[in-house]
């Protein structure tokens, strides 16, 4: 696991031997309204298509673990802003991330009990007819949360997502092309894009 370590002149580093965020797979339908650019959709590697749900969470768990260092920062710290793809601070970022997987738990309970989302389907409609200006709308509410209130989100929400998506059927995620995308998207691959953010925030502020 990767940690936030204080190196010389309060500034934090990579700890450890960093592994890579895995990257995710490419030949499913459908666009990522995450990806920070072109460039960063293509140096995904396309592999295959997941053989079970059981592959497709060890790899969302791997990738999002590298993010898990954020939580050892003090509220001090998660506050602080950078200059980086974002210019996000920790705070900016965890809330960033955990308003999206929220999202995608409101969709996997959804799916567990019927074939369709309504919520994917509003959340579909609504970016496609405002875009960005969701980002900023989740900045103005997750990011104003109370930091206590922030941390036992960003500590929790992962793994009840990922509680759900193991008693959703298959055949509405995993063999749906179109759902496996969505869930691509505010997961694994949203991870991916947001690597250069988690990296600058735990490198700490240039001395």
């Amino acid at each position: 696991m990767l940690a936030a370590e204080p190196a010389a002149g309060g500034a934090f580093r990579w700890a450890a031997a960093a592994r890579a965020l895995p990257l995710s797979r490419l030949d499913v339908p459908g666009g990522d309204r995450h990806a920070a650019s072109l460039a960063a959709v293509s140096s995904r590697t396309i592999r295959p298509m997941y053989t079970d749900s059981l592959e497709f969470l060890e790899e969302e768990r791997e990738a999002f673990r590298p993010y898990e260092a954020l939580a050892g920062l003090t509220d001090e710290q998660l506050s602080i802003g950078f200059v980086g793809p974002d210019r996000w601070s920790g705070r900016d970022l965890m809330a960033h991330l955990v308003a999206w997987q929220s999202y995608a738990l409101d969709v996997a309970r959804e799916l567990a009990v019927n074939q369709s989302s309504p919520t994917k389907e509003r959340l579909d409609r609504e970016w496609d007819a405002r875009g960005d200006d969701i980002n900023r709308e989740i900045q103005d509410t997750w990011g104003n949360l109370p930091m206590d209130e922030l941390r036992r989100r960003f500590a929790t929400l992962p793994g009840e997502l990922r509680g759900y998506l193991t008693v959703v059927p298959e055949t509405r995620w995993l063999k749906n092309a179109d759902y496996l995308r969505y869930f691509l998207d505010e997961t694994i691959d949203h991870y991916a894009d947001h690597a250069p953010d988690l990296e600058a925030i735990l490198a700490g502020p240039p001395a």
